[in-house]
């Protein structure tokens, strides 16, 4: 059971929430402390515990230079130059604690739509989150309710099923759908909840807290990526940003080549799977063009690049922006919209807030899952409270029996579920790939309202090839709402990020996806939590320079003067336009970014796409999965678990390079075939 957070380690939070962002800094520190204790590892929170304690200690602050006090006592400038000296400190755990923390004060602070009035942070910007209509015809989806009140307390719930598909998201779904179509009996067992249109989140606070994984708080354990990934039923279709891009040739040529994916690099059934996905998820062109994209196709042109309006899964919604928190209209073709609804007029039965543990085998065959699912408040229908479990909520165990298995929670979950069933292959949690995202925010000189508008309108295929010393990337834009951009921007203290985020109305984020250089694992912790562990190497931070500079060139070519690469130690350039001496300025600028520090916690590296973690192909030795995707047995020969199989992300032999979600839908068609055929 956790500790209970004291007084003393409160009153240091709330001082270092005032530090980073004025005002609200109690409420902000009991929002962290009711986070990290469902979110976070106890590990994790151990360690910040101490940080807490080192801030408080005199000894420590009198060593840093700031006199023999405590945090809480220090004046406001004290404070700021402890946190900058921790920021840019050498010691990895001082800028792991500095960058944890001014993340989670500076999103709450511009995140929380304010308690009883509105945030007045966002009447100095000019944000204001759309809120259109909810649709009139909701989602047909009714999720199963468990019957809780059956049997005694220690003992699980059992469900029959000939498929349990284990995870809602893009590949479980696609699954979901085909194989209830086939008319086999199908369960989907989903850890996050079930939210229809007219119940999605209303803001950014809200929206973290229910449909993302962790509570919004996924980073890996150094801190040094910040990670974004969905949780709930319709997985990361409920709040990614739409882009829909296919699998770059290349990418499927290496596949193919490099690790004996048949049918994939020019296989008819390779195209027709890829149609038919784009004809289910109403992919059109973006027509109206936000103005934070149109610096994309503005600068592209006058560079003479690649740029071309974005293709996504809308119906016709060109007007809102807020896709982030769910999509109250129903235009959206998520999950829930598409394959999920699909599955469940076929008769699937869609059981919302059961996590996984793992998956049963006997006799070397999957025969169903186990997991705990989350045991509801008859009154409210919330979790109850429970401080001696794991999350801090009462569960019960939930067993399915099921002929086949489809392993679909995501390349973090879906390894540590294989992980905590004690499958031997030694590929299971590892060539994690994230695709590290970083870039600048650009200013223009006339508002550009980020917020509004289509989430992304145009991207940059120009640096879609890689070379021998770097990857390649795509140039895209942000949805930025407030408290995501006040979590990414540069902190220099307190005056001048409340003036950036002021100013915020004339800034767009422009940002590289980028095919990873690095790799990472999955594992799990001592307290049964999922652990992400990724370092870049020496092209994966090539490939980063290269595309800040990029983006760099582009705004530039659009009009922009100013503009600045997040991080520790932020690189910003201010000028003007037309004299030889500040296009020499901008010329010195590009060459700083060449070295831009990227080392954990020091440049500002984000990632929304987790690939890789049971990585399919013909080597028994290197895939944990085959080209089918079923689970190998990890014998070091062909045998395979008999019928278990996985449809997510974690197939990916390779980092993609591209947005995830066309190409593993179209990867879960295949392995659907693979079900119904060995079903």
């Amino acid at each position: 059971m956790p500790t209970p957070w004291t007084e003393r380690e409160l009153a240091t939070l709330a001082a270092i929430a005032e530090t980073f962002v004025r005002g609200d800094a109690l409420r902000r520190a009991r929002l962290v402390t009711d986070a990290l204790e469902r979110a976070a590892d106890p590990e994790q929170v151990s360690q910040l515990r101490l940080v807490l304690r080192a801030l408080e200690s005199r000894a420590a602050n009198a060593a840093l230079g700031a006199g023999p006090t405590t945090f809480a006592a220090m004046s406001p400038a004290q404070r700021e130059r402890v946190l900058l000296a921790w920021g840019t400190s050498r010691i990895g755990l001082r800028r792991t604690a500095f960058a944890s923390l001014r993340r989670l004060m500076t999103f709450l602070a511009y995140a929380d739509p304010g308690v009883g009035a509105p945030n007045p942070r966002h009447a100095r910007i000019g944000y204001q989150a759309q809120l259109p209509p909810v649709t009139t015809s909701p989602t047909p989806i009714v999720p199963v309710a468990l019957p809780f009140d059956v049997g005694a307390a220690d003992e699980p719930l059992t469900l029959e099923a000939d498929v349990v598909v284990v995870g809602s998201g893009a590949g479980g779904g696609v699954v979901a759908a085909a194989v209830a179509a086939a008319g086999r009996d199908v369960v989907v067992l989903e850890a996050g909840p079930f939210v229809d249109e007219g119940s999605m989140p209303r803001d950014e606070l809200d929206a973290f807290s229910r449909l993302y994984l962790n509570h919004g708080l996924l980073a890996t354990w150094d801190g040094g990526v910040t990670m974004l990934a969905g949780s709930g039923v319709g997985g990361g279709t409920l709040v990614n940003w739409m882009t829909t891009i296919a699998a770059p040739a290349p990418v499927r040529r290496e596949w193919s080549t490099d690790h004996g994916v048949d049918g994939i690099e020019d296989g008819a059934i390779w195209s027709e799977d890829v149609a038919v996905i784009e004809d289910e998820l109403a992919v059109t062109v973006t027509v109206a063009v936000p103005a934070k994209d149109q610096l994309i196709l503005s600068g592209a042109a006058a560079l003479g690049w690649e740029a071309a309006p974005i293709r996504r899964n809308s119906a016709g919604c060109d007007d809102c922006g807020s896709c982030p928190f769910g999509c109250v209209r129903g235009a959206k073709r998520s999950g829930i919209r598409a394959h999920l609804a699909t599955a469940f007029l076929a008769g699937a039965r869609i059981v919302p807030r059961v996590r996984v543990t793992r998956v049963l085998v006997e006799g070397g065959r999957a025969v169903g899952v186990e997991g705990l699912a989350l045991v509801p408040d008859p009154a409210t229908g919330e979790p109850i409270p429970d401080r001696g479990a794991l999350g801090g909520v009462r569960v019960r165990r939930v067993v399915v029996r099921a002929r086949q298995v489809v392993l679909a929670a995501g390349a973090l979950r879906t390894p540590a579920v294989m992980q905590g069933s004690g499958l031997a292959h030694p590929a299971i949690g590892r060539n994690l790939r994230v695709h590290p995202v970083s870039g600048l925010l650009v200013r223009a000189s006339v508002p550009i309202e980020m917020w509004r508008g289509p989430m992304q309108g145009a991207r940059s295929l120009e640096f879609i090839d890689g070379d021998a010393d770097r990857h390649g990337y795509v140039i895209e834009s942000a949805p930025g709402h407030a408290g995501l951009v006040a979590l990414a921007a540069p902190w220099e203290g307190t005056d001048a990020h409340a003036r950036l985020m002021d100013d915020l109305r004339y800034y767009a984020p422009l940002l590289a996806v980028t095919r990873d250089g690095g790799e990472g694992r999955i594992s799990l912790t001592r307290a049964g939590r999922v652990r992400v562990d990724y370092a870049l190497d020496g092209q994966g931070v090539a490939t980063l320079r290269h595309a800040i500079g990029s983006i760099a060139r582009m705004g530039r070519a659009a009009g922009a003067s100013e503009m600045v690469v997040p991080g520790a130690q932020p690189a910003w350039f201010r000028g003007g336009h037309g004299t030889v001496t500040d296009e020499r300025a901008f010329e010195r600028y590009l060459v700083r970014l060449t070295s831009f520090d990227f080392a954990p916690n020091r440049g500002t590296v984000l990632s929304a796409h987790q690939m890789g973690t049971a990585r399919m192909g013909a080597d028994p030795r290197r895939h944990a999965c085959d080209a089918a995707g079923r689970v190998r047995a990890g014998t070091g020969d062909d045998r395979v678990i008999g019928g278990l199989y996985v449809a997510d992300t974690s197939l990916f032999p390779t980092a993609l390079g591209v947005n995830p979600m066309l190409t593993v839908m179209a990867l879960a068609r295949r392995v659907a075939r693979t079900v119904l055929a060995e079903g």
